[in-house]
């Protein structure tokens, strides 16, 4: 199957991003996470303005014109929905129940249809924006996120923690092909496509795992691939690589950049934009037709705080770029790369401490990072896991989601750390090598608190502390009116049962709201039987009880991350029952425990830990 390109080819909405461009070029569509709206700018004779803002829900994600109307969806990732908003009116006019985490979202050319990527569970539901109904899901991979409509009506579609990508066959819904990378390539959320060659190009990151330190941890790339037909080879041949990286920190010489976040083509085909959220940084890249070197250096330019998109305007005139932590959209000359204009494009929805926290979560630059390759987020993005073990010093850990870290301190496998001021430490030390938050020396981890030394690093633990857990997916049944309800299920209520039962002991260590027996001000580890399981392990063998609510997503588990399932969890490596008194259940009881486990949260657990009088650590 052979890709048709023309200058036409790509419509409005073929591509995902937290931006959109109207097919005539007159509104732009920008989703905004922190506030939960969505805003429409308006363009006349090369000037932007605010049109209007709508609240839509939360943490919305992707946005797509529809067809070459004026119309157009958003992916409302924290509400499990797709919503149809009309530009001109600044009104919503439905909203598309999907079944988890919506992230991009596509359209066919001629309006007709709708994809969006579920991250979780890896699938593209397929909408009919008329009917204003899900029609189908395809099988995606997992956690899809990245979502391009090719000419040929092929959907490419990127595994989010793989950097995989898939060709669909978007009538049958069949697999065509996969683009592999490397085991370590990670973080891939978006595609953008060339308009003329047969040619996708995809930002991500690699995460090395096995080198804990800045230098040599986390590298920016952009991936290239070539999505026509694989040309025939000569028996024997080794077949040319359809699939290329341009590393970006070495791109412009050694000037290194860090969080890849989006990609824009010009176009004429001739530019790629690319931005960097962890350093502020764009950079302009001229596109070179040998299918070999593809990328050469352009120019670049500075952004605002934590850029996540970028688009060429209709007529390669300008670029627009959207930052996050901003809550604007700049406008520069496409050649000159001058900024035009700044449009805000909402309220900031954070106060003043807990902006400056996130952007220093955000930030690869000084006084957080001293060599800009690495920030807070490469590894925990929006709070959650990058799905890595990685070799730490004190042994194997395995990244986890920042959900519900406010009542489950003491931090870390080890509890090692008793507050996030501790982490004063790292920005310190090999992985950051950074200036620091903190004047003066520091206590040992476990010492006397840091907290109240630093504005700086109150506002980190301010904003590492606000995360919380979505509702499960599994914890859903259907009502006597046939409607989706909070719940569990028949089989995940026997589950239930076997968790909490005394023979079986999982309550012992996994009680409260959020299942740890971690508590603030006291250190409590346990021996599970994994501590000898890695040869590098210096801190174990007792380690810090995790809380078990977001399970359904966090794979893999334990300390090492060598439990690929919660099965394994439960028999593979439970050897000699310390972790649980599971050899005597049968396999219906451990199906039904999973079950369980995969339905937490499905209650709001933070009204729970208060009614329960825990304590909340904040900052």
């Amino acid at each position: 199957m052979v890709m048709v390109c023309s200058s036409t080819a790509l419509q409005a909405g073929s591509m995902n991003s937290l931006m959109d461009l109207s097919s005539d070029g007159r509104f732009l569509a920008c989703s905004n996470r922190d506030s939960g709206t969505v805003t429409v700018l308006e363009q006349q004779d090369g000037t932007w303005a605010r049109k209007s803002e709508l609240r839509i829900g939360r943490h919305p994600e992707g946005v797509s014109f529809i067809g070459a109307t004026h119309l157009f969806a958003v992916a409302v990732y924290g509400d499990d929905v797709v919503a149809l908003v009309d530009a001109d009116r600044g009104a919503e006019t439905a909203r598309i129940e999907v079944f988890d985490e919506p992230y991009s979202v596509v359209s066919t050319p001629d309006g007709s249809r709708l994809f969006v990527t579920l991250d979780y569970p890896g699938r593209i539901a397929e909408i009919d924006p008329a009917a204003k109904k899900v029609l189908r899901e395809i099988e995606a991979g997992p956690f899809a996120r990245g979502l391009a409509l090719t000419s040929d009506d092929r959907l490419l579609v990127t595994e989010y923690y793989t950097g995989i990508m898939h060709a669909i066959e978007r009538a049958s819904g069949n697999r065509l092909e996969s683009w592999k990378g490397t085991k370590e390539d990670n973080l891939a959320r978006q595609i953008t496509l060339h308009p003329k060659r047969p040619k996708a190009y995809l930002p991500h990151i690699r995460s090395r795992t096995t080198v804990p330190q800045g230098a040599g941890a986390i590298f920016p790339y952009l991936a290239v691939l070539d999505t026509d037909a694989p040309k025939p080879v000569e028996e024997g041949s080794t077949p040319p690589s359809r699939r290329k990286r341009v590393q970006m920190d070495s791109f412009r010489g050694t000037f290194v950049v860090a969080n890849p976040w989006e990609a824009s083509v010009s176009p004429d085909g001739a530019k790629l934009a690319v931005v960097f959220a962890g350093t502020d940084d764009m950079f302009l890249c001229n596109i070179i037709d040998d299918d070999y070197r593809e990328l050469s250096w352009s120019a670049t330019a500075r952004t605002g705080h934590n850029p996540r998109a970028v688009r060429f305007t209709a007529d390669g005139s300008q670029l627009l770029v959207y930052n996050a932590l901003d809550f604007a959209v700049s406008v520069l000359d496409a050649k000159s790369l001058a900024r035009l204009q700044t449009v805000s494009v909402c309220d900031c929805p954070l106060d003043e401490e807990m902006l400056a926290g996130k952007r220093l979560f955000y930030s690869a630059n000084q006084p957080m990072v001293g060599q800009r390759w690495i920030s807070c987020s490469s590894c925990h993005p929006d709070g959650d896991s990058d799905g890595r073990t990685w070799q730490q010093p004190e042994g194997l850990r395995q990244t986890q989601p920042l959900g519900g870290l406010a009542w489950t301190h003491p931090l870390h496998w080890s509890a090692d750390r008793d507050e996030v001021q501790d982490f004063e430490h790292t920005i310190r030390g090999p992985l950051m090598q950074g200036r620091g938050l903190v004047r003066g020396p520091l206590p040992d981890a476990l010492g006397e608190p840091i907290s109240g030394r630093s504005k700086e690093a109150d506002a980190l633990a301010l904003y590492a502390n606000s995360h919380k857990f979505d509702l499960s997916p599994y914890a859903r049944v259907t009502g006597t009116n046939g409607e989706r309800q909070v719940g569990l299920t028949e089989a995940a209520r026997r589950g239930r049962d076997v968790f909490f039962r005394d023979s079986v002991g999982c309550a012992e260590c996994h009680s409260g709201p959020y299942f740890c027996d971690s508590r603030a001000g006291s250190l409590t580890r346990h021996d599970v039987g994994t501590g000898n399981d890695d040869p590098s392990e210096l801190m174990g063998p007792k380690y810090d009880t995790p809380t078990l609510i977001g399970l359904y997503r966090s794979a893999p588990y334990l300390h090492h991350g060598r439990a690929a399932t919660l099965e394994e969890v439960l028999t593979k490596y439970n050897v000699g029952e310390k972790h649980g008194r599971t050899s005597q259940l049968t396999k219906e009881e451990i199906s039904d425990l999973v079950a369980y486990l995969n339905s937490l949260p499905y209650e709001d657990t933070d009204a729970q830990a208060l009614a329960a009088g825990l304590k909340k650590v904040e900052k």
